[in-house]
């Protein structure tokens, strides 16, 4: 990118933010915003609050309060970006992601950081997690791709200290929540804002759960989710209620070699494109299934499956062997091919959070509270926002004759045909402190 073009970025910031002003008490709150925002954008090694403070001539101190103390309303501001996304970035086609990213830290002050899994490292650590829901377009050449809603996962552990709670200034009346319920409840505010999915995607952590799947069902949204090989299920509705083994559920990853609505049936090849491995074989082979309405604790088996089916694939990589199980709440008539195609989909998810965490600071917040939390997870996913719709305004200033025009360009939230170095649209520290100052 030229001087020029990084130069225009400077007044279209300040026009996308002017959007979210409505939401700040008072007008020199807004412009830290705008200098929290432009600081997340910046060349900077670490990007939490004090290389932000300083390099945008801020005081630390002053800026730790905009996050943690400073009246503004984020939660209108979180509605306010659904709303503009829902406006204008709106396909029909649009896939919902959800997932939950770790972020190690250290000491137990920040809010709901305890020993957990975390995705980050890939092993249990001290960490936090928070559970996101991303939207794209899923667009072949240039997706575009958003985090709508991000929230705290907060542990038992914190729930059952109080004064814990009270100390990190968590809500009134907090209760536990599993992740797939906080998905849920992120997924009925999104389209209560206009968002509209074709389908919602997760891993096993939300496939497994047959109350997720009931939750989609009451919201009448489509899913897909991986689920995990012992996912229990019934490929027919069993003759009664019994302990007797013929009439229990059965195991997914047992239904293929055993029962004939998978056994009798040849498999299926297609191709799938994962942008972050290539295209890939795979074979496959589905059937409707029932999933368990309904555990009695009392007996020795789960055996009341739910009245309507779903289907369930067992997919197999023909290089590697790697073997998935999907779940699906798609009508009978779908195509399960398609569904296959949309469970890899989840690769957006995967790189946004890699991106967002290099070049907005996702990761990089130092805060005790659970306000300071939120808003900096709020300041970074527009931060990666305004990004990707800058490289897309950008990409379409060229036009088709440039050689370069569908050429590798600066990389920022969402666009995979563009080099990874975004680095090219980070604006100079000076240039943006000319930009935000009132």
């Amino acid at each position: 990118m030229d001087f020029q073009q990084m130069q225009s970025l400077l007044p279209a910031m300040r026009q996308f933010l002017e959007r979210f002003r409505p939401f700040f008490k008072r007008s020199n709150t807004f412009e830290y915003l705008a200098r929290y925002i432009g600081g997340l954008m910046m060349n900077l090694d670490r990007k939490s609050i004090e290389p932000i403070a300083l390099a945008t001539e801020v005081p630390v101190r002053t800026l730790q309060e905009f996050l943690s103390a400073f009246v503004w309303d984020h939660q209108r501001a979180e509605d306010a970006l659904q709303r503009l996304v829902a406006d204008e970035h709106s396909v029909e086609g649009a896939l919902g992601i959800l997932d939950a990213s770790g972020h190690p830290k250290q000491g137990d002050q920040t809010p709901g950081v305890q020993h957990q899994y975390c995705g980050e490292r890939g092993k249990q650590e001290n960490c936090v997690v928070g559970q996101h829901l991303l939207y794209t377009d899923a667009n072949a050449a240039n997706p575009f791709s958003c985090v709508l809603d991000s929230q705290l996962y907060i542990p038992q552990s914190w729930i059952d200290d109080p004064e814990r709670c009270r100390q990190a200034h968590m809500p009134k009346g907090i209760v536990f929540k599993t992740k797939w319920q906080i998905g849920l409840e992120q997924i009925g505010r999104a389209v209560g804002n206009g968002i509209r999915f074709a389908y919602i995607l997760g891993d096993a952590d939300y496939g497994r759960v047959p109350a997720f799947w009931f939750g989609l069902d009451a919201l009448g949204q489509r899913g897909i989710c991986f689920v995990p090989p012992e996912m229990a299920c019934w490929t027919h509705r069993p003759a009664c209620c019994s302990n007797r083994a013929e009439h229990g559920s059965k195991q997914a990853q047992h239904l293929l070699e055993h029962s004939p609505a998978f056994r009798d049936q040849p498999w299926r090849k297609v191709k799938v494109k994962v942008m972050t491995r290539g295209r890939a074989v795979w074979r496959f082979k589905a059937a409707r299934v029932h999933l368990v309405a309904q555990k009695i604790k009392s007996r020795h088996r789960p055996s009341i499956p739910t009245d309507r089916q779903y289907w369930l694939l067992v997919a197999e990589n023909v290089r590697t062997g790697e073997r998935k199980y999907i779940v699906s709440n798609e009508a009978a008539q779908a195509d399960p091919a398609q569904l296959l195609r949309l469970a890899m989909e989840r690769w957006h998810v995967e790189q946004w959070f890699e991106r967002a965490k290099q070049e907005c600071g996702l990761g990089a917040f130092e805060v005790r509270n659970y306000p300071g939390l939120i808003r900096h997870w709020l300041c970074s996913r527009l931060a990666m926002l305004f990004l990707a719709r800058e490289t897309r305004r950008l990409r379409g200033e060229k036009s088709e004759g440039d050689v370069r025009a569908g050429g590798a360009r600066c990389q920022d939230a969402g666009e995979q045909t563009l080099e990874p170095d975004s680095r090219q649209l980070a604006c100079d520290p000076r240039v943006l402190l000319l930009s935000s100052a009132p």
